[in-house]
Formats: C-alpha cells, structure tokens, sequence
C-alpha cells in the first residue's frame, strides 16, 4: 500500500510539474499563430477548446454533471461570470505576448496569489496572519516601484492578476471538476466566439481559410494546448496535497519570466528588477507562512490521533 502511494504521488507530481510546465511555456506558442490577431486567436480558443473537452467527455462519458448544472440557475449564472473574466484573462494575455509583453505578464502570475489574498480580505471578510499582511504590504510597494519604474502602473501585470483571482474564487463557488468547468465556461464562450468568426470571414479577415493548412491547424490546437495542462493538473490535483500544487504553481510565471529575457530579450531596467526582487520576498514570506501552517495542523492532527483529549494548539 505504502508502495502504491508513493507511486500515485509520483504520478501526481510529474503531471503538476507538466500542467505548470505547460502553462509555462505557452509564450512560445502564441506568436506562431500570427499573423492571426490576438481578437482571432483568442476567438478559436473557445470553439477549438469547447470541440476538445466535449471529444474527450464523449470518450470518458462524463455527462451526468451537466443536466444537475442546467437545474442550477446560480450555478449557471456564476459559469456565466467565469466564462466572461477567463475571456478577458486569455485575450489579454495573448495580446500581452505577442506584443512584447512576455514579463509583465509573467509578473501578473506572480501577483496573482497576493491579489487572492487581498480578494478574500475584501469580498470574503477573511483574517490575515501577520505574515500575510507583512506579505501583501511587499506586494503593494513592489507595485509602486514597478509604476514608477513603468512610467504608469503595469496595467497588463494588474489586469491578469485580478481577472485571474476573480476567477479562481468564482471557480471556488462552482465547485465543478476542472475538464467540466472548461466544458461549461467555452460552451458559453462558444456563440460569441464563433460568430465573430464568421464575421472576420465576411470581412475577408479570416486567417483561418487564407493562411494555408499548417496555420489552420495551429489554430485549431488552442483547444490541446488549453484543455491539456487542465487535464494534468485535474491528475495532480488528486494525487499530491495543496501544499505542494502551491509550490508547483510558481513554475509557470518563473518559465514566462525567463523566457521573457532570455528568448524574447524583454528589457529589465534596474527598478523593474527591484520591483520583481520585492513580489519574489512577497511569495516567499507568503511560502513559509504556508508551510508553517501546514506543519503545525500536521502536529495538531498526529496529536488529537494520539491523544484524543490534548488541548488544541492555536494554529
């Protein structure tokens, strides 16, 4: 059994690793959809990724969620709210990179766990630890350096990192399986998207039907690469413990970011590397604020195992 488990967690550890990874990478694969518009790309993401994960539910047979969904009118409004912030994440992001923008969106995901925070704070009256405060006091100064190192707050950075939150805590609400929730979320985004499609063909706009088969499949593709990670970290997520998902998550902005300097040869100005150095103390304040955390509920829960009458520690 013993064996059987550290095999799993293997498993589970290698497809984080891929997710992240995967998610890490992904500024490599925007520009060779150009010359596709950011508006296109961003249009074929939907329908392809709602003709992948509906394939791959037909093959899994995955369908009871969606009649208990379609009986759940808040549950379809809060999809309905997923879908419209995932649209507004993914359209700037892909504009971000192929418009040179590869590290300020990077740092948008290194802020994104700090925008959690402050979203929790806000909407959910969640209590901080002193360590966390400590954390987002970092991450604020870290934003005002980087505006004044911008010239103007970086909004891109901003925009991902807030629409990102949003999402993540409206996905949170949904409770629904990852491959699921993208099924449901690009069925919405389907319509819109595919008639603006069919719009850009009226136009004679459409790089789709004009740029050859090789660019027609790589388009068609936005649906493997944005259904792919979800599917490996659907793996992982069951597999290893939050702790070490929170981890593997700073993967993806740390492979964005090198890849915004040494492949796109992104400039970094002194105040923007004084800017990242402070985001980079916020996560890891906020890192072993968690680990301690975790290690102490550890040593409370082995404890009330041994001794069912101790005193609970304040963790």
């Amino acid at each position: 059994m013993a064996g059987t488990s550290k095999g799993e967690h293997r498993i589970g550890l290698l497809n984080g690793i891929a997710a992240y990874g995967m998610w890490g990478l992904v500024p490599l694969f925007w520009p060779l959809l150009k010359p596709a518009g950011a508006m296109e790309i961003l249009a074929h993401r939907m329908v392809w990724s709602l003709v992948f994960v509906a394939v791959a539910l037909v093959f899994t047979r995955r369908w009871a969620w969606a009649g208990q969904l379609l009986r759940q009118p808040r549950r379809l409004a809060l999809i309905a709210v997923a879908a419209a912030v995932i649209t507004v994440n993914w359209g700037v992001y892909i504009w971000a990179v192929n418009s040179g923008h590869v590290v300020e969106a990077s740092l948008g995901y290194f802020i994104n766990p700090l925008m959690t925070i402050a979203l929790g704070v806000l909407l959910l009256k969640e209590r901080l630890r002193p360590v966390q405060w400590a954390a987002v006091a970092v991450g604020f100064a870290a934003v005002v350096v980087l505006t004044v190192g911008y010239g103007q707050p970086p909004w891109i950075s901003l925009c991902l990192a807030v629409s990102f939150a949003t999402y993540g805590l409206v996905k949170k609400k949904v409770n629904l399986g990852g491959v699921e929730s993208l099924a449901a979320e690009t069925a919405i985004q389907f319509l819109p998207a595919l008639a603006y499609l069919i719009w850009l063909s009226t136009q004679g706009d459409l790089t789709f039907a004009t740029d050859g088969p090789g660019h027609a499949v790589l388009l068609a593709s936005t649906g493997i690469v944005t259904a792919l990670p979800l599917v490996c970290f659907g793996a992982a997520a069951i597999r290893v413990p939050l702790s070490t998902l929170g981890l593997l998550q700073y993967l993806a902005p740390v492979f964005q970011f090198l890849l915004g300097i040494l492949y796109f040869h992104e400039a970094m100005p002194p105040e923007r590397w004084a800017g990242f150095a402070l985001v980079w103390l916020a996560l890891a304040l906020l890192t072993w604020d968690a680990m301690r955390s975790a290690h102490r509920a550890r040593v409370v829960a082995m404890s009330r195992r041994t001794d069912p009458a101790a005193v609970t520690v304040d963790v």
